[in-house]
């Protein structure tokens, strides 16, 4: 058997639903494995434009069958939404995606807490989505949660569910505007219908690993918002790189042949926290237009800056990295020169790391490469690497040297097509 890995390699919304799509192609299994809809994937399939979140995007490929694994977080309404509004578009689920009986809920109440924390946090807010992934994961580690399987025991779902609202009641009185037993009584509607996607995922997986099934693992968010090795506490609830697939679905290590890391030709991040490389400036707007940088699940616009192979070169180092799916190199289509992050100094001395400290990284210094760009010569729609501009070869060379790792797909345009296989 062989499982396929596709993780974000920066702060996310580098373009991993693509390359996943391409993937699902030759594969019989698609799964996700961390995460809720607190994630965004885009792909654009014959014309038409899907947006997933808590879907995996292995959907699109009809002879696929699609997981959302025990390491998730899932927001029922939010799936039932996603499910009508690619129906709407002609795409046809039925029988191919599956919710693990071990996953979390997140319900309507963990969403309202989502936004009252944020309050309390003040200027030090963690800008999250807002869509209850953090207080859903804060419940399962105090094992105060409920899981898929627990839906189904409808006493012990409503016990839990008073449970919760009651503990939170305690914690925000008054703040807190929610009525359980409303949302108690919108899940009685929902029990019959999840039956036909709640399944234990253990022994599917393990059939399919029996079989030699060829499976895909698409990452959700990315490692710099790891739960441990990102930049905390700006960061998302789960374990978003390697080992957030191990635990997140029982595959086991030696089923792993490829990890892909996903790399956007700049740097973008949404919500606050650390950002090196951040262009407050004419660049970081032209980035942000030229590469249409709206957050998917959330629609606001995106920080973006230059390229920063210190941040690549870290993740490549909690991920292992097989190879690198660069993505968006037609956006800097239109840039004389581009720079690239190679290193930071704090206090004079250049660090030989990434930072752990925040607040370090919010006062460290960048040093950067400049390269040549390619300003008058287009990469859309290119075919192979070869008939890509000499200063484009140079820049994806340039990469694939600081980090040791090979560009083995090159992302040149929105459409499915658009993507070089080298």
């Amino acid at each position: 058997m062989s499982v396929t890995v596709v993780l974000g390699a920066q702060w996310g919304d580098e373009g991993k639903g693509k390359l996943a799509d391409i993937l699902a192609h030759s594969s019989k299994l698609c799964c996700r494995a961390q995460g809720g809809n607190n994630a965004g994937h885009t792909i654009v399939a014959n014309g038409v434009t899907y947006d997933f979140h808590i879907l995996p995007s292995g959907l699109v490929n009809l002879g696929c069958i699609n997981v959302i694994g025990s390491g998730c977080v899932v927001h029922v309404p939010s799936f039932f939404k996603e499910l009508e509004a690619l129906d709407k578009k002609g795409l046809n689920t039925e029988g191919r995606i599956f919710i693990s009986d071990r996953a979390q809920v997140v319900f309507d109440v963990h969403q309202l807490v989502d936004g009252l924390e944020e309050v309390e946090l003040g200027g030090q807010l963690i800008g999250t989505t807002k869509k209850g992934i953090g207080p859903s994961y804060s419940t399962k580690m105090s094992r105060s949660g409920l899981r898929m399987c627990d839906i189904f025991n409808e006493e012990k779902f409503e016990q839990g569910m008073r449970r919760l609202a009651d503990s939170y009641k305690k914690r925000f009185g008054d703040l807190l505007k929610y009525d359980v037993e409303e949302e108690i009584k919108r899940y009685n509607e929902y029990r019959p219908k999840l039956e036909q996607y709640v399944i234990d995922a253990v022994p599917l997986l393990a059939s399919a690993k029996e079989k030699k099934t060829p499976i895909l693992v698409e990452g959700a968010n990315a490692l710099m918002l790891d739960i441990d090795h990102g930049t905390y506490p700006f960061v998302t609830s789960s374990n978003t790189g390697l080992g957030g697939v191990l635990t997140g679905l029982t595959l086991g290590w030696r089923s792993i042949k490829e990890v892909i890391g996903v790399v956007k030709a700049y740097t973008t991040r949404v919500g606050s926290g650390p950002f090196p490389t951040e262009q407050l400036n004419e660049i970081g707007e032209r980035l942000q237009q030229q590469g249409h940088e709206v957050g998917v699940t959330t629609g606001r616009k995106r920080r973006c800056g230059w390229l920063d192979l210190v941040v690549v070169k870290h993740s490549h180092a909690c991920n292992d990295y097989t190879s690198l799916n660069l993505t968006k190199l037609d956006v800097l289509d239109d840039f004389e020169e581009l720079k690239v992050a190679t290193s930071y100094s704090y206090n004079g001395q250049t660090l030989e790391y990434f930072p752990a400290d925040a607040e370090i990284l919010s006062k460290i210094e960048v040093q950067y490469e400049t390269l040549p760009g390619w300003k008058g010569e287009s990469t859309t729609g290119v075919t192979s690497f070869d008939k890509l501009p000499a200063n484009a070869k140079s820049y994806i060379e340039f990469i694939e040297k600081f980090v040791g790792v090979k560009v083995q797909w090159v992302g040149v345009g929105p459409a499915r097509d658009h993507m070089i296989s080298r």
